[in-house]
C-alpha cells in the first residue's frame, strides 16, 4: 500500500458564467490528496493521512477521494474548516491564493496509534503541509517513525506565497530531501529552491545521501531522472491539446509511484536495484499520465481504464 500524507483542500478554478462573466468553480484538490487519488485510480492500494473537515467542503473532499478508491481510515476528520485555494492560470503556471488559517489540514497532528502500517511500502509527502511549522514537525515525526521500513517519496511542490522566510523554508526542504528515497520536483520548484544550479549537480548531491531517485519535471519538455545505479534518464512528454496544467505534476508523481509499484520496484532495496530500462518505462508512463491530465480541466488524473494500451 501507498500512503500519501499532507494537504486536502478545495480549489476554486477559473470559469465563466453563461453570459461570459468571470466565475470560480469548486473542485477537490491538494497535492498530496491528488497523488493519493491518482495512484488509486491506477489500481494501487492507496490511503490518505491528513486532516479533512466535516463541513460541506470536507464532505466533498471525502466523497471524491472515496469514489476514486482512496482509503480514508487513517485520515483525521475535524470540525475545523476546510482549506480553500483560489487558482489563476498564467501562461503554463497556476498561481494560488490560499485561505488556510486554523483549518483541518493545517491543524492535523500525527497520532501514532491511529495509523495502521501493515502492508505499507511507501509514504509520500510534500506541498503546503511542509510550509508551516506544525505540519512539518508532525510529518517529520511520522517519517522518523516509519522510514526504517518504508520508502519515502517527496515532492516539495513549493508555494512561495505561503513562505515567510525563504532561507528557513529552503533549509527545511533540504532536511526533508535528506530523509527521502525519491525526490521529485518541477523545474519551477527547482529554480525556487536552487536557483541556477545545474540539475545534475543537485541530483548527485542528493544521491550521495539517502536518495535513490531524483526526478525533475520540465512541463512539455518531459522529465529528467538520476538514479545511483541506473544512471541518468531523459523522457519526452507527449504532445496533447492542453486545457490546463492544474494537477499535472501530481498526476506525474502518482503515476511514477504506481509504475514503480507495478514493476515491484517501490520497496527501498528493490528501488535501489532498478534497471535503466525499468526506470525509463516508469518515467515515460508518468509523463503520459501527466499529459493526459492536461487534456481536461482541474486536477482530474486518469483511471487505468481510460488510458490507451500503449501508455504502459
Amino acid at each position: 500500500m501507498l500512503l500519501s500524507c499532507g494537504d486536502a483542500l478545495i480549489d476554486f478554478l477559473p470559469s465563466r458564467t453563461a453570459d461570459g462573466r468571470e466565475a470560480m468553480t469548486p473542485a477537490v484538490g491538494g497535492s498530496c490528496l491528488n497523488i493519493a487519488i491518482g495512484s488509486a485510480r491506477l489500481d494501487v492500494p492507496t490511503g490518505f493521512v491528513g486532516g479533512i473537515a466535516t463541513d460541506t467542503f470536507g464532505r466533498m473532499i471525502a466523497d471524491h477521494a472515496t469514489a476514486s478508491g482512496v482509503d480514508l481510515s487513517r485520515a483525521t476528520r475535524s470540525d475545523d474548516q476546510a482549506t480553500l485555494a483560489f487558482a489563476r492560470v498564467t501562461g503554463t503556471e497556476t498561481q494560488y491564493a490560499f485561505y488556510d488559517a486554523d483549518t483541518a489540514a493545517r491543524n492535523w497532528t500525527y497520532r501514532r496509534e491511529a495509523i495502521a502500517l501493515d502492508g505499507v511500502t511507501c509514504l509520500h509527502t510534500g506541498s503546503t503541509t511542509l510550509v508551516h511549522d506544525q505540519g512539518a514537525a508532525e510529518t517529520l515525526a511520522f517519517i522518523e517513525d516509519i522510514r526504517a521500513n518504508v520508502t519515502i517519496s517527496l515532492d516539495p511542490n513549493c508555494r512561495p506565497n505561503l513562505v515567510k522566510d525563504k532561507d528557513a523554508y529552503r533549509a527545511r526542504m533540504l532536511a526533508f530531501c535528506g530523509k527521502a528515497d525519491i525526490v521529485k520536483m518541477s523545474d519551477v520548484d527547482f529554480a525556487y529552491l536552487f536557483g541556477d544550479e545545474a540539475y545534475v549537480d543537485r541530483a548527485e548531491a542528493l544521491l550521495s545521501g539517502d536518495a535513490s531517485l531524483v526526478v525533475v519535471t520540465r512541463g512539455n519538455e518531459g522529465a529528467s531522472a538520476w538514479h545511483r545505479k541506473a544512471g541518468s534518464i531523459e523522457v519526452k512528454a507527449p504532445v496533447v491539446n492542453v486545457v490546463d496544467t492544474i494537477g499535472a505534476g501530481d498526476s506525474c508523481q502518482a503515476a511514477l509511484l504506481a509504475a514503480l509499484h507495478r514493476l515491484d520496484r517501490i520497496a527501498r532495496q528493490r528501488l535501489r536495484d532498478i534497471s535503466a530500462a525499468e526506470l525509463t518505462r516508469a518515467l515515460a508512463f508518468a509523463c503520459k499520465c501527466a499529459a493526459f491530465t492536461c487534456t481536461r480541466a482541474g486536477a482530474d488524473p486518469p483511471r487505468s481504464r481510460e488510458l490507451p494500451a500503449d501508455y504502459w
